[in-house]
């Protein structure tokens, strides 16, 4: 077996109930048991996806509409324990190889047999590059991979608002990201200030963003992932549309690795959640072409 296709067997607690299977509906940070480490079924990635949350405290420079997580607060990562990091995620993976109980006795880890491990994204419950600590995470995470023989069939990913990429220690760290042969997912989900204020919670200029973005792509890999859905019962429009091709033009078609489509499939915890809705399938597609026609590979996760 490739070690890329390891899987994790769901395990049983000493009632002998199954432990609760992980499934794209279900993100939650805990299941582990640990500080920052956690699985994930990522519909994008296609896989098991090992998360490292950078952002324990739930603190975030952006506060998007459908973001998922409970208690979010604007600010930004905390403290990083990166032995207590590096510990976790070695005795994570050890475990995926081992067939263990992920997190031990008190872990609800169990993953759906058939789920091939993916890749490990520096995501979680806030902006990951906001962590002092960043590239050093990166470091770890690389070096874990190695030792376990996964590399370089699985990934390291960074899944990032991209508002701090200008940053030196942010370059570092993806520079470093880019030496492991890893990428960044890059959250683009309009084209105007109006656009970023009403979704994101964030007043960026639509110029600000795509030069963020060309030094990003020119640091390392990179995909944009685009979140469509309906808010008060009115999808992207063709202006949005237009203004959102506009800044990947102004960007640089040409330094993208291509863009992850995807829709709302957990409810969102944020104040005015009741106001989103799935966007129609053929938003998905019309977008998808209009990307398609630029050269760009597109991914949909409707």
């Amino acid at each position: 077996m490739n070690d890329a296709e390891l899987y994790i067997v769901p395990t049983s607690d000493k009632a002998g109930r199954s432990a609760r299977e992980l499934t794209t509906s279900d993100h939650s940070r805990d299941r582990a048991g640990l500080r920052y480490v956690y699985p994930v079924l990522s519909r994008r990635a296609g896989g098991v996806s090992i998360g490292i949350n950078l952002n324990p405290n739930n603190a975030c420079n952006w506060r998007c509409v459908y973001c998922q997580v409970p208690d979010l607060v604007r600010g930004a990562a905390p403290a990083i324990d990166l032995a207590l990091l590096e510990q976790e995620l070695r005795l994570f993976i050890d475990e995926c190889l081992r067939g263990g109980r992920i997190g031990g006795e008190s872990g609800d880890g169990a993953i759906a047999p058939g789920c091939r491990i993916v890749d490990v994204a520096l995501s979680g419950n806030g902006e990951p590059t906001s962590a002092a600590e960043f590239p050093e995470a990166i470091r770890i995470a690389g070096e874990v991979l190695a030792d376990a023989g996964l590399s370089p069939d699985v990934r390291v990913r960074v899944i990032t608002n991209g508002s701090l990429v200008l940053r030196p220690r942010v370059i570092e760290g993806l520079r470093r990201l880019d030496a492991l042969g890893g990428e960044v997912w890059f959250k683009l989900d309009a084209g105007t200030t109006e656009g970023f204020r009403r979704i994101n919670g964030t007043a960026a200029s639509p110029h600000a963003v795509a030069r963020r973005l060309r030094r990003c792509a020119a640091a390392c890999a990179t995909w944009i992932q685009t979140c469509l859905f309906s808010l008060d019962g009115r999808a992207p429009d063709d202006a949005e549309i237009g203004a959102y091709l506009a800044l990947l033009e102004e960007a640089g078609f040409a330094l993208l690795r291509g863009v992850h489509l995807y829709g709302l499939a957990r409810a969102s915890r944020q104040p005015g959640a009741g106001r989103l809705g799935l966007a129609p399938p053929e938003c998905f597609d019309r977008l998808a072409a209009r990307l398609r026609e630029r050269g760009l590979t597109v991914t949909i996760s409707p």
